[in-house]
């Protein structure tokens, strides 16, 4: 699977682990930064990930920050993008198989490597399927576009 990685500068050493992890098992990575000594903002990397997923240039994105709560927020700001932030492996399931979210993000401050390692490895294994959640799915795009073609933006 072609996945595009990113994060900010608290999580540039957990990005390289689950890039060589990955690795190591077929996954091509799109590492869209920040590098080592780099102070680059979260929302700019959230948007560049979520972006490259969007326009099919990967077919998943994982974003790290402290908690991933600001990188979700971010990517969710992409239209088309569903982003959801998984600390458990519960969550990580059904942010596939109920959520069908294109990008996975993860809490460099909240989880450690191995914890990190086992949630990418059960999100990466796992494929939506049409079911009782495709008419939920279809009502948070709906709610996009209502959104988007209102253009509101709220302080």
């Amino acid at each position: 699977m072609r996945i595009a990685i990113g994060c900010d500068k608290l999580a540039v050493e957990l990005k390289q682990h689950l890039i060589n992890a990955f690795t190591q098992k077929g996954h091509q990575f799109v590492d869209m930064g920040v590098k080592p000594g780099e102070d680059i903002d979260y929302p700019e990397i959230g948007e560049k990930v979520a972006a490259e997923v969007a326009a099919g240039g990967c077919e998943r994105g994982i974003l790290i920050c402290g908690t991933g709560i600001g990188m979700a927020i971010s990517a969710n700001k992409v239209p088309g993008i569903r982003a959801a932030v998984c600390h458990d492996i519960y969550s990580t399931e059904r942010s596939i198989l109920s959520n069908n979210a294109h990008i996975l993000c993860l809490g460099a401050l909240v989880v450690g490597h191995a914890t990190a390692t086992a949630l990418v490895d059960k999100w990466l294994s796992l494929a939506f399927i049409e079911g009782p959640s495709s008419g939920k799915i279809s009502k948070i795009s709906k709610i996009e576009r209502k959104y988007k073609a209102q253009d509101k933006v709220l302080g």
